[in-house]
């Protein structure tokens, strides 16, 4: 079961590897005109870039929700799926607690538009399983399908 965030980690980190060495100081790679392109960008803060410089801060944070989220796996009898949406936060939030570690800043590239209707902020693989391993767990709770009965 831990081979989840493994797979996440490797995967975030090899393509945050790809962007640094494709990506920084270049132009953007434009995917579909107008909507998907992938443009190098530091993010010193979290996701939509709020809390700017904060990085003690997040790795203190990080360090906690890791802790607390293995320990909530460990004592409750939680569905397969359920374990399945916090191993995925996990792996994203190890993904770019590696970042700030290492760097002092966390590689987004991943930059959508929707056609100049909005312009969502740039984010990385981390952070797509972040997102989804958090929609997941919320419709889990919701529906009272996070346990086994």
């Amino acid at each position: 079961m831990y081979i989840i965030p493994i797979l996440i980690i490797l995967l975030d980190q090899v393509t945050k590897y790809w962007a640094v060495n494709v990506l920084k100081e270049q132009e953007a790679i434009i995917i579909i005109d107008r909507f998907l392109q992938l443009n190098f960008v530091k993010n010193y803060g979290a996701a939509f870039g709020i809390m700017q410089n904060q990085r003690a801060f997040f790795i203190i944070i990080t360090s906690l929700i890791i802790i607390g989220i293995v320990y909530y796996i460990k004592k409750y009898n939680n569905t397969k799926i359920m374990n399945y949406s916090l191993l995925m936060i996990i792996g994203g939030a190890i993904g770019n607690f590696i970042d700030r570690l290492r760097i002092q800043y966390v590689i987004d590239f991943i930059d959508i538009d929707f056609w100049g209707f909005y312009d969502f902020p740039v984010f990385n693989i981390a952070d797509s399983f972040i997102v989804i391993g958090t929609i997941l767990l919320v419709i889990l709770v919701l529906t009272n399908n996070h346990e086994v009965n």
